[in-house]
């Protein structure tokens, strides 16, 4: 016969038997809570700055040569542009159609672009490129149906000219679709270096 009466003492508390496995199952799930909750913190910290902040990205193509080579490993700053002005020349990642493209701002917003003979110009104006490119063509603005460049969008161009999917192809690039700038190459690890 089992007597389900049966007390045992804990820290001067009588429990009955069948509740002493469930206090020690309690006791076990907080001290693995309070193990594990520094490793959710960073797991959560991590989220949340590869969500909002920085997250690594792959260079896919060869659009962007002799800049950036396919396989490239680069970090995308997605804060950059909610705290600083887009500035030309930046190489930034743009959504096109839920693809991602790598791309460098040529054009600004109120400007007029045009290549003439690989030579930018801008608003009549030569500007000299400041990073290594390949040859561009000649291009005007009014190509795509522009006289300047409208508020909010931007023209990008990739370095390597006659292989890039950029804005002479897909049109001019609204600020909303601008993930952010691309500042560093973190691989291949001979490699590492600030994107110019």
């Amino acid at each position: 016969m089992v007597n389900l009466n049966l007390k045992k003492e804990i820290n001067k508390v009588i429990v009955p038997y069948f509740l002493l496995g469930e206090l020690m199952n309690k006791e076990k799930i907080e001290k693995l809570v309070k193990n594990l909750l520094p490793y959710i913190i960073i797991v959560i910290l991590v989220v949340l700055v590869r969500s909002f902040i920085v997250t690594p990205a792959i260079v896919d193509g060869s659009s962007m040569l002799p800049n950036l080579q396919n396989n490239n490993v680069i970090i995308l700053n997605k804060l950059d542009y909610k705290l600083n002005n887009i500035k030309r020349f930046d190489v930034v990642v743009i959504d096109y159609n839920g693809e991602k493209l790598i791309k460098r701002i040529i054009g600004l917003p109120g400007e007029h672009i045009e290549y003439k003979e690989n030579n930018l110009y801008v608003n009549g104006f030569i500007t000299n490129e400041i990073f290594d490119h390949k040859k561009t063509n000649d291009f005007k603005l009014e190509m795509l149906g522009y006289l300047t460049i409208p508020g909010d969008k931007y023209f990008v161009l990739g370095d390597n000219r006659l292989n890039s999917t950029d804005s002479r192809v897909i049109g001019l690039i609204d600020k909303k679709d601008i993930l952010g700038s691309v500042s560093y190459r973190i691989f291949p690890i001979t490699k590492i270096s600030k994107v110019k």
